[in-house]
């Protein structure tokens, strides 16, 4: 028979990049402000200069507020993931992302356009969170950060689609539409996310672990059926796999999320998600973006040309979230996150020398000017490269079924808590001490990295249920060491059961014809998992 995984079919696919409109959602609303406080309708309308202190501090608490909210999202969203279901809440989700849009394109008052802000803030937090989860559980291991790591490319796409829609826009002589029409464009994903979500499945893993077998085994052969599979046997091995893993992770208490902090089975992962994406938001890449415009101001390019530039810079990152998603299954997560992460920290070092040199406006020199906004340029290839996807990917399959949503809620949490902190620091610092901002990326980033490098283990190709052996988890069935004689056993058993509702794993691991082959993995070898997932740096 040989081996036969679940494979991820043409359907499994459209549904990961449809849903990925929510992660569309995410990162054009993150995106949008950089375009809005590039036109001076905006600041003209609310009656301040975005070089003012006002205007400074207007910036921060804008971009700090929807960070902030962003936080609050990411640790109130697992009740929704878990009451509701992934696919109800990605409905009530989109609901009120649409609606604090239309609060900020309606705004008659700059703090009445901060509420729509909050708003928006507290449902991307919700989305950021929800997608990664969604999709991680409805993908097969093999392929698993290819298709994961769409989250993290339509949230680059979205971040260009953001600059575009800021350049085309500025050519619009009408001022009361201009920036109110960039705000009202933060309807279209989430709208028609809403629109189709009734189409889409529900999480398997949701399904089973609510007492769905059928359907959750039902949605499964869906995803993973191919022509090379016609029995669906490697949709079923999946199912057995989540239904036996969820059995026994079933009597197991359920603390909350500040509980699993310190909970001695979980606090590791929790810490190690935490973690990775305050490192990732670190590197300064959100306040590069958002700032853009203006710092491209002081390096002399004026006009139109900082939002075409924008828009450039968040395209071709897009690009290379793109070749990420593509290469993480084969280089693997942590390998590929050191690539990225080193890449930021030299090219930063670069562009804040220059910026010391050649940061002020008026300066003749358009030749270190230049160069400059090549290494911004050069930043973002190596973030787009080894870090957007990555992380993503690494903080949804880290986490057991049962506390996903809330692993991943506090996983995320890191990202926008280090986004507060840095994008309300960053407009009165950048209007006081300037270019020396930057000294702060680099420095973190420095700090953290060696310690991701020698602690996080490698996760590519285990299924999700086998992740958790590599941080002492007991696995009621590991699929992916099994021998060659024991797949096929293992695969032949579950092709001749027609209710696999209630597959009797004991009786197909002690067969009578096979002797006892050793499926189940409690007292897993660690050491033998990580080998075969890549070690740390392998």
């Amino acid at each position: 028979m040989g081996h036969i995984r679940a494979k991820a079919n043409r359907y499994n696919f459209a549904v990961a990049f449809f849903v990925a409109l929510g992660s569309f959602t995410y990162g054009f609303n993150s995106a949008i402000i950089g375009s809005v406080i590039g036109l001076p309708s905006f600041f003209s309308y609310f009656d301040f200069k975005a070089t003012s202190a006002y205007g400074g501090h207007f910036i921060g608490a804008s971009n700090g507020l929807y960070a902030g909210a962003g936080r609050l999202g990411c640790w109130t969203v697992f009740w929704l993931l878990d009451t509701l279901g992934r696919k109800r809440a990605i409905q009530v989700i989109t609901a009120l992302c649409i609606l604090s849009a239309v609060i900020q394109a309606a705004s008659v008052h700059i703090a009445m356009f901060l509420v729509g802000r909050f708003l928006n803030g507290i449902g991307v937090g919700f989305m950021n969170c929800t997608i990664p989860t969604y999709i991680s559980e409805i993908s097969p291991p093999a392929q698993r950060g290819r298709i994961v790591g769409s989250h993290g490319f339509i949230i680059c796409a979205a971040y260009g689609a953001a600059g575009w829609a800021g350049f085309g826009i500025y050519y619009e002589t009408n001022p009361a539409i201009q920036w109110r029409l960039l705000c009202a464009l933060q309807i279209v994903a989430p709208m028609l996310l809403l629109i189709g979500s009734p189409w889409i499945p529900e999480s398997p893993r949701w399904l089973i672990n609510n007492n769905h077998d059928q359907k959750g085994l039902e949605v499964l052969e869906k995803l993973h059926a191919n022509s090379d599979d016609p029995e669906h046997v490697g949709a079923k091995e999946e199912f057995v796999q989540i239904q036996t893993q969820l059995a026994l992770e079933r009597g197991s208490p359920s603390p909350n999320m500040f509980q699993l902090i310190f909970d001695r089975r979980y606090r590791k992962r929790m810490f190690y998600g935490f973690y990775l994406q305050a490192m990732c938001q670190s590197t300064g890449v959100l306040v590069i973006a958002n700032y853009m415009v203006l710092e491209l101001n002081n390096l002399g390019v004026t006009g139109s040309m900082p939002l075409l530039l924008l828009a450039v810079y968040n395209s071709w990152a897009a690009i290379l979230n793109y070749v990420n998603a593509l290469l993480i299954d084969r280089i693997g997560r942590i390998r590929i996150i050191t690539i990225g992460i080193t890449g930021c920290i030299f090219c930063l070092s670069i562009v804040t020398a220059l910026n010391s040199h050649y940061g002020t406006a008026g300066n003749p020199n358009k030749a270190g000017q230049a160069v400059a906004v090549l290494f911004m340029f050069l930043f973002v290839t190596f973030y787009g490269f080894g870090i957007d996807v990555s992380s993503y990917v690494y903080c949804s399959e880290i986490f057991p079924t049962h506390i996903r949503s809330k692993g991943v809620g506090w996983s995320v949490s890191g990202l926008f808590l280090m986004t507060t902190i840095y994008t309300t620091a960053a407009g009165p610092a950048f209007n006081t001490i300037g270019w020396r901002f930057y000294l702060v990326f680099i420095i973190v980033t420095s700090l953290m990295l060696p310690f991701v490098v020698f602690y996080f283990p490698e996760t590519k190709g285990l299924s999700l249920e086998e992740v958790g052996a590599l941080f002492g988890d007991e696995l009621a069935m590991d699929v992916t060491h099994l021998s060659e004689k024991e797949r096929e056993e293992l695969d032949a058993n579950i092709a001749k059961t027609t209710d696999l509702t209630h597959f009797d794993l004991e009786k197909a691991r002690h067969g009578a014809k096979t002797g006892s082959p050793t499926w189940n993995t409690s007292g897993t070898d660690i050491e033998h998992v990580e080998k075969v997932a890549g070690g740390h740096m392998q």
